[in-house]
């Protein structure tokens, strides 16, 4: 199996200046909470339990394994916020559905490792895209590449090149989701914009003909 690992030609950006006292509190609030939600996500229930624990274990990876400053220069809206949360709990729903129907079907599914570059490199989206993209089941991040914002991910039950790319389509939608909810409008403008790297190499399809 080759995958498909195209590298878009993305500009430098330039350099973050340095973060105030109030932005380095406020970033150590969205860090903790991020590390909260994704805890209780694993978990599978929410319960006071599971919200205390992640909250005392982001507490402690951050104390412990402090992130690099990352600048929060967006802010939360919370109709987009909710129809993310809507959107993306539909989305493990029908996911759950097509890997119950592929291991009760017995017949070995095509798989493939799709590059997908992402319209806002930004440590903070590509660790948001690539943690919703993972809990969803038939997908898994292999690789993130920080440099050009771009995620490679492991897909599971794609049996055409279109698949391929409504799959990348619907990543490329998951991000203008994320940004819809928290981002800058600068970052919104971006989303809304045709990718300027075009559209990538088609994917090698595990158990396809080559």
């Amino acid at each position: 199996m080759t995958s498909d690992r195209t590298t878009p030609t993305t500009p430098t950006p330039p350099a973050n200046p340095p973060l105030t006292r109030k932005a380095r509190r406020r970033n150590r609030i969205v860090a903790v909470t991020g590390l909260t939600s994704v805890w209780v996500l694993l978990w599978g229930t929410l319960s006071w339990a599971n919200l205390i624990s992640g909250l005392v274990l982001s507490a402690v990876l951050l104390a412990v394994f402090p992130l690099p400053p990352v600048t929060f220069a967006g802010r939360i809206r919370p109709i987009p916020l909710a129809r993310f949360w809507v959107r993306f709990l539909r989305d493990l729903v029908v996911a759950s559905a097509q890997i119950a129907w592929l291991a009760l079907s017995g017949k070995p599914p095509l798989s493939a490792i799709i590059a997908v570059p992402l319209r806002v490199n930004t440590d903070l989206n590509l660790t948001l895209t690539a943690e919703a993209l993972s809990l969803v089941p038939g997908s898994l991040i292999i690789e993130a590449d920080r440099a050009t914002g771009t995620l490679y991910v492991h897909v599971i039950g794609v049996r055409s090149r279109e698949e391929v790319e409504r799959f990348r389509q619907g990543v490329l939608d998951l991000e203008g989701r994320i940004v819809a909810a928290i981002g800058s409008p600068e970052e919104l403008s971006r989303v809304t914009q045709p990718h300027p790297a075009g559209p990538p190499e088609p994917a090698h399809l595990e158990g396809a003909p080559r």
